[in-house]
């Protein structure tokens, strides 16, 4: 098994126009995942159930949530795993993209973080929060703030909320977007940040202990998928993986492994 990690800027943009040049297998699945969860995911796989199942599988890792989707779209990878349904129709509906859902496999739940504040009740007046910069994380963030009563969006939105939805922040908070990939690293520089389960996990964030807020599973839309283009939704190789990935080994993996995520199969 291949594991191969691109990270975000040029560098990621030079090596996933160059995967032919990394030595893939010919036969091999190509599926580029954030690492953790999901590339630890796709590696327990490959080590203990892909070979018995006749799959091979190379995965390759991308630091942030920018380039997998192009890479898929360009035939780069032949799926990804890392995204929720809604990042994936925002980014179809941008590019005019045919990527298309095969299965949901779990829910990292989004969570508020400060390396100052022990309780959600001490975030100060005029605090800066730091939330992911893309559409439908950042409108996830702000309704994880407004179900925690600290700012309020319009009540008619039938889609997610962006800053120009919040009706009244009576502590005056200022939002700061960043890129998803770069919250962690904000900690320090925020009062509050609102950082994506992967990332969180990555920056050794441990969900239930250490986020001030966290939200709920129950009846979350945001389950991360497997991905691949429309043309290969029912291609053999795809199938196994998607059954592979939601069998009763990998939900045991994620649950011993990961216990701040939650199956969805």
């Amino acid at each position: 098994m291949k594991r191969h990690i691109f990270t975000v800027g040029v560098t990621a943009l030079l090596a996933v126009t160059t995967l032919s040049a990394c030595g893939n297998d010919s036969d091999a699945l190509v599926v580029g995942a954030s690492p953790t969860p999901h590339g630890d995911i796709l590696e327990y796989i490959s080590d203990n159930l892909a070979e018995d199942a006749g799959l091979t599988i190379e995965i390759q890792e991308f630091s942030d949530y920018v380039q997998p989707n192009p890479a898929l779209t360009n035939g780069d990878i032949d799926a990804n795993f890392f995204q929720h349904q809604p990042y994936l129709d925002e980014y179809n509906a941008a590019e005019g993209g045919d990527l298309v859902p095969v299965v949901e496999v779990l829910i990292e739940p989004l969570g508020a973080y400060s390396s100052t504040l022990d309780s959600i009740d001490q975030l100060p007046d005029n605090a800066q929060v730091s939330i992911p910069s893309d559409a439908t994380n950042g409108g996830r963030a702000l309704d994880l703030l407004a179900d925690h009563g600290l700012i309020t969006v319009d009540a008619d939105l039938d889609t997610l909320a962006t800053e120009a939805d919040i009706v009244d922040n009576p502590k005056n908070l200022e939002i700061i977007p960043l890129e998803a990939a770069q919250l962690p690293r904000s900690l320090d520089d925020v009062d509050l940040a609102v950082i994506n389960g992967n990332y969180a996990l990555e920056a050794d964030l441990t969900p239930k202990e250490d986020a001030l807020i966290l939200e709920s599973g129950e009846n979350n839309p945001f389950a991360n998928v497997l991905v691949v283009r429309e043309a290969d939704l029912d291609s053999e190789p795809i199938k196994i993986l998607a059954e592979l990935l939601t069998s009763d080994e990998v939900r045991t993996y994620i649950e011993e492994n990961f216990p701040n995520s939650i199956p969805t199969f």
